[in-house]
């Protein structure tokens, strides 16, 4: 399984004083508690699906890619301009240096030839198999 984010800001890195907060209104905290929601659920998703992957023995099939630290123009999803492709596509480039995961110090890009090597076999597998 090849999970594709759409990446994340490091927004919740980010703390509040509590003057700021009182200011907010009921908008600012129903974005808040969205954006808490959403990344909550990506995150317990990614870990129930990786959990399931190591309990059956098979966490090299189950990769999941996403930046984790997106910022500026990059965390708008309706900013389909020139300019924000190219830094997306810098995105892109960059974390396919970056490793896994703490646990994991091979980088995306090993990671991603390592599982298309891996989903091509298969497919060879599976075409022999039926040419039988």
């Amino acid at each position: 399984l090849l999970s594709l984010g759409t990446g994340t800001t490091s927004e919740f890195d980010k703390t509040h004083t509590a003057e700021e907060t009182a200011k907010w209104g009921a908008l600012q905290w129903m974005l808040v508690i969205q954006q808490m929601t959403e990344a909550a659920s990506s995150y317990m998703a990614d870990y129930y699906l990786s959990t399931v992957f190591q309990d059956l023995h098979s966490q090299n099939n189950y990769l999941r890619v996403q930046e984790n630290a997106l910022t500026g123009t990059t965390t708008k999803a309706d900013d389909a301009s020139e300019a924000n492709m190219e830094l997306l596509a810098q995105v892109g480039e960059n974390l396919l240096k970056k490793p896994v995961s703490k646990d994991n110090p091979e980088t995306y890009e090993e990671a991603l030839k390592r599982f298309a090597k891996l989903l091509s076999d298969r497919k060879k597998l599976r075409a022999n198999k039926a040419s039988y």
